[in-house]
């Protein structure tokens, strides 16, 4: 078996798409979930809370967020260590700027439309798209993900059911401070926000897995080793059938990759016989940890 390095993506490409995941996460905060009241869960859902319960032209929810982001990550340093700072650091940092910059740019006393199913469709989706983002590089926004490692730290809950009765005790709460439709539609946006997440974030990790048998194996090797620049193994095989000896070629590849082989395969053997699985965990070097 021929393994070649996994292509890693450098620090400057990983701060940039932080950067994107953090905006797109700000865009979906303060246009649609801001405006309507959303609270389904996280730092920006209980702002919500708390400035309806202590009103103040001063304590908006932009500057809460501010405010508890950064008490959060003081927590964070002295409970957890330095070690769980960097990229959390920077994310949240970047979200409370971003929120109270804004706010200050484009000041909202009402929602943008008069569709609230809509807007939080945008509220749900625009956050979770952002926080995939920042969970498949092993970042996070701050805010009550601290509050789950804390909780995984001194007792037996593991980070997602941690999260969860966090998240969930912030979106049950607005059905005392927003009323039942408000509360509703914040329970609602929380069971979404958490499908939402799952779904981009095994999106991302999707891998397209290849059993090719072929009687022509040396090009279908050069092209996925040289030019994919990603390896294989070599199997021999027998036909059932009429016992013919072949090759099965197996590798896993990215989407793009996947597609580029199978163009590849076809044109040169259009006998052989490709395989195609679709996986999200695949364990080995070049691929997920263990």
């Amino acid at each position: 078996m021929k393994v070649t390095k996994a292509r890693k993506i450098s620090p400057l490409m990983r701060y940039v798409y932080l950067t994107l995941g953090t905006l797109i996460l700000c865009v979906g905060n303060y246009f649609f979930k801001f405006p309507n009241n959303f609270s389904f869960g996280g730092v920006s859902g209980l702002s919500l809370v708390l400035a309806r319960i202590i009103p103040s032209p001063i304590l908006t929810p932009s500057t809460i967020v501010f405010i508890l982001n950064n008490a959060l990550l003081v927590l964070g340093f002295f409970v957890l260590g330095a070690g769980f700072l960097s990229s959390t650091l920077y994310c949240s940092t970047l979200l409370s700027v971003v929120l109270v910059v804004m706010e200050k740019l484009w000041p909202l006393t009402a929602p943008l439309t008069s569709e609230p199913l809509l807007e939080l469709f945008f509220a749900v989706l625009l956050p979770s798209f952002g926080s995939a983002v920042m969970f498949h590089l092993d970042a996070s926004s701050g805010g009550t993900d601290i509050i789950a490692m804390i909780l995984r730290k001194y007792t037996s809950l593991n980070t997602g059911s941690a999260l969860a009765l966090a998240d969930a005790a912030v979106a049950i709460s607005a059905l005392f401070v927003f009323g039942v439709e408000g509360g509703l539609f914040s329970i609602f946006g929380l069971i979404l926000k958490s499908v939402m997440i799952d779904f981009v974030t095994d999106s991302f990790r999707t891998k397209k897995c290849f059993q090719i048998i072929t009687t022509n194996p040396d090009p279908v090797v050069d092209f996925i080793v040289n030019r994919l620049r990603r390896g294989a193994t070599l199997e021999e095989v027998t036909g059932a059938y009429n016992h013919d000896r072949k090759t099965m070629v197996i590798t896993v590849l990215s989407r793009s990759q996947a597609m580029a082989l199978r163009r590849y395969v076809r044109s040169i053997d259009e006998h052989a016989f490709m395989i195609i699985t679709t996986s999200t965990e695949i364990f080995g070097k070049g691929f997920l940890a263990d």
